[in-house]
Parts: structure tokens; sequence; C-alpha cells
């Protein structure tokens, strides 16, 4: 049966279509679906070259819908994600987000997202994992309400350096003025949107929240205003650009939660994966504390790592050796970072390289040239991330592109 002009969109490989799936069909010309969350997302949807340079030299819009989220409120709301998290939630001001990350009682990593605090009793978690048993078991004998609202809430990435000056083309006065990792409520279309100066591509950008009632209108006062900013739909494949030269590790590619994985010494600590900055020792008890406390104290037995290598070709899914015999480690992430100019990657190493032992590192990288393998020893070294920075991310207000 062929679908006509006034058909619903169709959904491919059975998955659920978002509240933005209409107009995604209408700009897939690839018709490249991925399975996010049980949602139809784009993977591609004209060429992953113009959609990831529109990423960092226009505005760029991604359905953000499938993440997970859920809705944290009631008097002891605080307390519960305090619990949660490693941070320090009463630091967070209302109208503001944290990145944060969530450990078992070993000190193991179940996943990263971020926490929108509204007030002092509403918050809103978004993760890329279902949570909500989860958050069930942290929060018994709580007085809080806990609801997954994934679907109660639309989500669109808008993206690139003329994106607060689309915005502004839309009438919002003041967006200017909001601080990265700050929120603030507006009205598109009619429609109330909460807007976070938020983003996984490390580049100025903005994250907009509404009903999914309100999702078309909204896309389409987006689109109407973007078209003098050069404003682009893009799939996943050219966010994964963008995450990897920002700094962002992505659960199931450099980690796996702690809940899921099939052995033990499969799950990482904060300090394995960096991100013992993000670990408040000094705060009230919260999940994983007493592990962490003593993991604190003694060197990671592994870390992923950045890394940059020589010559141009990515080392997808290569192992590391120390002196080109001895195998050390291996590659989660990798690309050739068309801004940077640089070979670039994550890294899982064994202790003690990539920490006190740094240099005689190289990837093994397989290369497919007229149907023949060909094996290449690439020297590498780590390096701090993230690889991209630029100024117009934190900049308040940002530059009229």
């Amino acid at each position: 049966m062929q679908a006509t002009a006034t058909s619903a969109p169709l959904v491919h490989l059975g998955l659920e279509p978002g509240p933005f799936h209409e107009r995604l069909v209408a700009h897939n010309r690839q018709r490249a679906w991925m399975n996010w969350m049980g949602y139809a997302s784009p993977s591609v949807l004209d060429t992953v070259e113009f959609e990831y340079f529109a990423i960092r030299n226009q505005s760029t819009l991604f359905d953000i819908s499938p993440m997970c989220k859920y809705a944290i409120t009631g008097p002891d709301a605080e307390s519960v994600v305090n619990r949660l998290v490693t941070r320090d939630i009463r630091k967070l001001k209302p109208g503001r987000v944290a990145y944060c990350i969530w450990c078992d009682e070993d000190g193991q990593v179940v996943d990263d997202g971020t926490v929108f605090r509204y007030s002092a009793t509403e918050f809103r978690l978004c993760c890329q994992e279902p949570q909500l048993s989860w958050l069930e078991d942290i929060a018994w004998g709580f007085d809080v309400e806990i609801r997954d609202v994934t679907r109660e809430i639309a989500g669109l990435a808008l993206q690139g350096p003329t994106s607060c000056a689309l915005l502004k083309d839309l009438g919002l006065a003041g967006i200017e003025t909001l601080k990265p990792f700050g929120i603030a409520g507006y009205t598109i279309a009619g429609a109330e949107v909460s807007i976070s100066r938020t983003g996984f591509t490390g580049d100025l950008g903005y994250e907009l929240w509404m009903e999914p009632a309100d999702a078309l209108a909204v896309w389409d006062a987006l689109t109407a205003a973007g078209k003098l900013r050069g404003l682009r739909v893009i799939g996943y494949e050219a966010l994964e650009m963008a995450r990897i030269e920002a700094g962002f590790l992505l659960p199931k590619v450099d980690f796996l939660s702690a809940q899921t994985v099939l052995r033990a010494d499969r799950a990482s600590t904060p300090y394995e994966l960096g991100l013992d900055w993000l670990v408040a020792l000094d705060k009230p008890h919260f999940n994983g504390r007493r592990a962490l406390l003593e993991l604190s104290k003694k060197p990671p037995r592994r870390k992923l790592v950045a890394i940059e290598i020589e010559r141009d070709k990515p080392a997808h899914n290569a192992l590391v050796y120390h002196r080109k015999t001895r195998e050390v480690g291996m590659v989660t992430s990798a690309l050739w970072s068309p801004t940077c100019k640089r070979n670039i990657a994550y890294a899982w190493l064994d202790a003690p390289y990539g920490q006190t032992v740094a240099g005689d590192l190289w990837v093994e990288i397989y290369l497919q040239k007229e149907i023949r393998w060909q094996r290449r020893m690439a020297r590498c070294q780590p390096v701090d991330k993230p690889f991209f920075v630029h100024p117009r991310r934190s900049a308040t207000p940002p530059a009229d592109y």
C-alpha cells in the first residue's frame, strides 16, 4: 500500500513515530532510520558532511524527544536527587541545569544525564537509559512523586552559531542573556516552550521542551525563522561527530551501565571515566559514597583517555599497544575532525598506560583499499579533552552571527 498525501507517515522497523515524525519524514531523503528507545530517529537525512558543517557554521535541528525524562516532585525531591547523583544538588539553583552521574553501591557508574531544577521541590532528570525502577528504589521512604514523562514532553536541540540569532528573529526577548545551563520560559507559535541553554555539540545551542500537541507548530515556526540562518535538520551521525569533538561520553559506546553489564569487570567508576570532578564526597550520603571514598584513595585500574593519532585515518575499534607489542587498551570512539583537523579518539588504557606511562603508544588501524585490507600501526598520545573549544559556547550574550 502506497502512502497518500493525507495518510500517516510510514514508520520503518515497527518503531514508534515521535511528535516531529511527520516533518522528519519530509526531510529524510536517505530514509535512514535508527531505533532510539523505540522511536524512529534519523541517522542521516541528506549527507553527513552537510549536516556536520551546519552544526559548526549555521543552525541545526535534532529531535531529542526519545530521551528518557523523569519528573521528580515533592517536599523531599531535593533529598532524593541528592541521594541519587554524585554531585551536590543543594548547590543547584532553580532555573539551572547540571550534568550528573549516578552509581551503584560499588561505586560503578549506572548512567549519566542532566538534572533540571525548576523550583525547590520540582526537578526533571533527562538520560539515555530507562531509570524508573532505579529512581523508585532510591526514593523509597521519601515524600516524593516520580513519573516517567518521556511521552509527555517533546524536545528539540537547536544548535550552532546562528541559533541565538534565530531565536531572536522569532521575537524571544532576552534570549541572548540566558547563560549556559540556564532555563527560561517563552511562547513560540502560541505554545509554551521551556528553553535551556544546553546541548550535546560543544557549541552555542539550546534545547526546547514543549507538549507533543504543540510540536509541529513550534517546528514550523523555527524552520520559517531559520531560512535566513541556514537552519538544517540533522541526524544522529552528524551529532556523533560533534559530541566526540566536544568531549562528551556516550553510554553503550564509551562505557557500559553497571545495571546492564554481563561481567562485573566491564563496569566503570567515575575515576576511570575521568569524571572525578563530578563526585562530591563531602556532601551527605549518596548511593555509592562509601565505595567511592575508598576508590578515591588509589589510582584507577584503567582509564578512559582522549588520544590524538598521527595521520588522518580514524582508529575505529582499534587496539592500543605499547611499543607495538604489548596490548594495553582499545579505542571506543574515533573521528578525523574536519574542524580541528586532528585524528582524535577515546580509548580505554590499562594502568599505568595513559596515567604515568604516556609514551610509545600505538594504535592498530585496518584500512580497506580496493577490497584489500591493510594494517597500519599509527603513533598516538594522550591529550586533554575537549578537542573542540570555541568561546561562543559560553559567551553571554552570543555574537549575532
